[in-house]
């Protein structure tokens, strides 16, 4: 087979894989518009993604808020302008490292889950089972999932910036020796709730992102062991990939 060849089935394998996930796409859609329902999956999928997700979020917070804290220290203390950590420090995790951040810890802990379980599904023919019983399996199975990272990924997002302007606050204050009136009132003046409210937008954006994607992947798994393998790597990778690119855009379109 000569490279042309290889090159143009290629092609027309991507071509068809973009026509798969569009139909699916619409369908998640529809199935989003119309009843049923499915009030009691959707709030074990938000215990799931959101409560089961609190310790690691708390961890990367916290964490996050204090060497940011650190840095900007070091580098503003050149210029006397310590007293601007704190609103670094809040600019920073409202708008960029909070949700981006936060989506990433829920698609390495959550998505990865998603396509796991909804692969596991499909190669011992559950899915195939839903589709006998007359149940749609894109109802079924994404809906409440994607209604559960819809919500619960912004509500992630606003404890991570708690919780790093809170380590931030303590190594400043703390450590640094940053004066607390001058870190607090920084914050206070140079943040504006757009800046949340902007932060909050894109993480419901990640959030949609990362659970389509790891239910997308788990769907079309591949047969066996190694099937359910790939579909999970490849829903991290991509949900990761779709996420630090899409800050990008929707930075320049929010900010």
């Amino acid at each position: 087979m000569g490279p042309i060849t290889r090159f143009g089935r290629w092609i027309f394998l991507q071509v068809e894989h973009m026509g798969r996930l569009f139909v699916v796409l619409l369908a998640t859609l529809y199935w989003f518009l119309r009843p049923p329902y499915r009030i009691h999956e959707t709030f074990l999928q938000m215990e799931y993604v959101g409560v089961g997700s609190f310790f690691v979020i708390s961890l990367t917070g916290i964490f996050t808020g204090m060497v940011l804290a650190l840095q900007t220290f070091h580098a503003f203390v050149s210029f006397n302008a310590e007293s601007l950590v704190g609103a670094t420090l809040a600019l920073s995790l409202t708008r960029e490292l909070g949700p981006v951040l936060s989506g990433l810890m829920v698609t390495a802990r959550a998505g990865s889950a998603m396509a796991a379980k909804l692969g596991t599904m499909r190669v011992t023919e559950q899915i195939d089972a839903l589709q006998t019983m007359a149940v749609d399996p894109i109802e079924y199975l994404f809906v409440p999932r994607i209604t559960a990272a819809l919500i619960m990924v912004p509500v992630l997002t606003v404890y991570f910036n708690f919780l790093g302007i809170v380590g931030g606050y303590f190594v400043g204050v703390n450590y640094l020796g940053i004066a607390p009136g001058p870190f607090i009132n920084s914050i206070v003046n140079l943040t504006d709730y757009q800046d949340l409210t902007n932060g909050l937008i894109k993480s419901g954006f990640f959030g949609l992102i990362l659970s389509f994607i790891s239910c997308y992947k788990g769907y079309t798994a591949g047969e066996g062991a190694e099937g359910v393998g790939q579909a999970t790597m490849q829903a991290v990778v991509l949900s990761s990939v779709l996420i630090l690119t899409g800050d990008y855009f929707l930075t320049d379109w929010l900010f």
